[in-house]
């Protein structure tokens, strides 16, 4: 018997025992602090998280950081006298003026800062794209671990909808880190406090 045919015998003979794949795969997060987590993820992609209490507080944060801002568009119905921009418009080329869009969102993703905008909440799809500075107001208990449970979430979602992690940056160029190169130049997002009902 040749060297090769000892070893591809002893190949034949060694082989492990047949593992079975669990009957379902689940990646847990409970034990992840999501709100700390989603925090520092949308650190590192150039986001500020801010926590509000109540629509009021939103509003008095709002006014706050982008006084003297003009054309403001919003989906949130707290700021709707604040917003100087309508969006009942049936055209989207209409939005390339927008400075700013203030967006209610469903939930974001603490393990990547991901925060996915459907069509239940966007008049049009553009707008989160096409405006140059961008917020969303999330519900601050709507923050779920990973993508498994952000998944989970949206089985049953049909229609349009996407997850957005920080503001258009891109380094293609030499290497060059630019913000705001494919859409807004930046990313806020405000976790809203709900009052129990």
């Amino acid at each position: 018997m040749s060297a090769r045919e000892k070893i591809l015998k002893q190949i034949r003979l060694n082989k492990p025992a047949e593992t079975l794949l669990p009957e379902k795969i689940d990646f847990d997060s409970n034990f992840i602090d999501t709100e700390t987590k989603f925090t520092e993820s949308l650190a590192a992609v150039y986001t500020e998280v801010i926590v509000v209490s109540n629509p009021d507080d939103l509003r008095q944060k709002v006014k706050e950081m982008y006084a003297g801002v003009v054309n403001r568009a919003t989906t949130i119905p707290e700021l709707s006298d604040w917003a100087d921009f309508s969006l009942n418009i049936s055209d989207p080329h209409d939005l390339e003026t927008i400075e700013l869009a203030i967006l209610r969102a469903e939930f974001g993703v603490a393990e990547n800062g991901a925060i996915w905008i459907s069509d239940n909440h966007l008049p049009h799809r553009a707008l989160p794209f096409i405006t140059q500075n961008l917020a969303f107001v999330i519900p601050r208990k709507s923050i779920v671990g990973n993508m498994h449970d952000a998944y989970k979430i949206l089985a049953d979602t049909t229609g349009w909808g996407c997850f957005i992690s920080g503001p258009s940056k891109t380094a293609d160029i030499e290497q060059s880190l630019v913000i705001g190169a494919h859409g807004a130049r930046s990313l806020v997002v405000f976790l809203l406090e709900e009052s129990e009902k």
